[in-house]
């Protein structure tokens, strides 16, 4: 099971392209409304998304699915809004428990940085958001691959971070195939 959590305010490119990239591979990824409100959820610059499930519908598939990946989007009140959630620790919980992949961009890198879930390891976030990563090596970089973590800088490096999660799940060949169709000449 893959999931992408959406909460109030996030960045919509960094949610929507990863999320656009690892459907075009053909996988099976879900997004969460992590709201009281139903399944639509206003991004930062006020554009409306419906997810695919409620909050108590991903807790219900928690049970008897393992998580593959989880990816939490930045933006602000965004990422502050997925650091607050009891359902996003729940799922942290579950991810480092089955050894799923945790996914980070721009500011929600903070959110497993803040639990030192980062220690040791290379870490990209937006610039500012460094404080937050508690003991992580932080690079600068666009995209960070680091053992189960994967973080990246920010909106500019969406497309980027997507293609990293593809590769990760599906593949390089795969991440190639999508990459040549994304950028064709």
């Amino acid at each position: 099971m893959i999931i992408e959590f959406l909460a109030p305010g996030f960045e919509e490119v960094e949610a929507l392209a990863p999320l656009d990239l690892l459907r075009r591979a053909g996988l099976d990824i879900r997004t969460v409304a992590v709201t009281e409100d139903g399944t639509v959820v206003c991004g930062a610059h006020n554009i409306p998304v419906t997810a695919d499930l409620t909050e108590d519908e991903a807790l219900t598939l928690a049970k008897t699915e393992k998580i593959d990946m989880i990816i939490l989007p930045g933006g602000m009140p965004g990422a502050a809004n997925l650091d607050a959630s009891g359902t996003v620790q729940f799922f942290l919980d579950k991810a480092v428990a089955e050894g799923a992949y945790i996914a980070s961009i721009c500011a929600a890198p903070m959110i497993p940085g803040k639990r030192g879930l980062l220690n040791g390891r290379r870490a990209t976030c937006y610039p500012g958001f460094e404080q937050y990563l508690d003991g992580a090596d932080y690079t600068a970089g666009r995209v960070e691959v680091d053992g189960t973590y994967i973080t990246a800088c920010g909106m500019g490096a969406a497309v980027e971070f997507g293609l990293a999660l593809t590769a990760i799940l599906k593949g390089e060949q795969a991440a190639d195939a999508i990459a040549s169709a994304v950028f064709a000449k």
